[in-house]
């Protein structure tokens, strides 16, 4: 599993014009799912995002997690983090999992992300064509995957 993880101070997911899911200060993870993820991967890098010092303690140092500043969850699946783009110019999906697994992934690791952090995760819409707004916090960005763990 591949993320991007913002930290917000605001985002929301847009369907149709229609606002389907809203957050204040906290977490914007995109997600993409590749054909040999498990649920170990869904596992190790819902407990990395719970716990992930890139929040500031008082000192204005990153040292608090989104559990310790009590940050709100949006969690959106996007495939194209799954792209190759070592040859040519069109990136090519071949490692995203299909329909199948990455939908049962996604929920799982947002299941598992509300578990560790004991607060909801919003959600966009698997497969929709979703605008995703946001106010970046810093800007902190990190970019996580489940495969280069050790």
């Amino acid at each position: 599993m591949r993320l991007v993880i913002q930290r917000v101070t605001h985002a929301s997911v847009t369907i149709d014009g229609k606002k389907i899911s809203e957050i204040g200060p906290g977490l914007l993870i995109l997600v993409g799912v590749e054909q040999n993820d498990t649920i170990a991967d869904a596992e190790w890098i819902a407990a990395k995002t719970a716990n992930m010092r890139i929040f500031n303690d008082e000192n204005g140092v990153m040292n608090r997690s989104v559990k310790d500043v009590s940050g709100e969850l949006l969690a959106v699946s996007q495939f194209t983090l799954t792209a190759s783009t070592k040859k040519g110019n069109r990136p090519s999906y071949i490692r995203a999992a299909g329909h199948d697994l990455a939908v049962p992934m996604y929920e799982k690791y947002c299941e598992l992300l509300a578990a560790e952090t004991g607060a909801p995760v919003q959600k966009g819409v698997f497969g929709a064509d979703m605008k995703v707004d946001l106010l970046n916090d810093g800007p902190v960005t990190i970019i996580i995957d489940s495969k280069l763990k050790e």
